[in-house]
């Protein structure tokens, strides 16, 4: 998978679903409306992507859901935030690393322009 090509794709989505929607909605309907931005065109993403959580070679009964996952490879932590808290830097970090991908974004919907709500995280890249 060529990550740069497909990050351009995945804001470029963002972008065109942000402007059309809007800032100030749920983080469910961002989800929503950015699932059929990419079935539009034709982007492989699965919402609400179950992980095991997995201690010490220990598989536990709690499980981590990933908000979108795009072409297997990329996750997005969608938000919808006045407030950007550091524990959402602290989500999609550890997103990355239980579940060994290598690139992420956090994306904040609730801004006038999406790209001062748009963070890239890479992991062991």
């Amino acid at each position: 998978m060529e990550y740069y090509k497909t990050s351009g794709i995945i804001l470029d989505a963002c972008i065109t679903m942000h402007k059309i929607m809007g800032p100030g909605l749920l983080e469910s309907i961002y989800e929503q409306c950015l699932m059929k931005e990419f079935e539009l065109r034709n982007i492989e993403a699965k919402n609400q992507v179950p992980v095991s959580l997995i201690y010490k070679t220990y598989e536990l009964s709690k499980e981590l859901k990933i908000d979108i996952l795009v072409e297997n490879e990329i996750i997005l932590e969608l938000k919808s935030s006045e407030i950007m808290h550091p524990v959402y830097e602290a989500q999609i970090i550890s997103y990355l690393k239980l579940t060994n991908k290598k690139l992420g974004f956090l994306i904040n919907f609730n801004v006038p322009v999406l790209k001062n709500g748009f963070k890239r995280y890479v992991n062991n890249f």
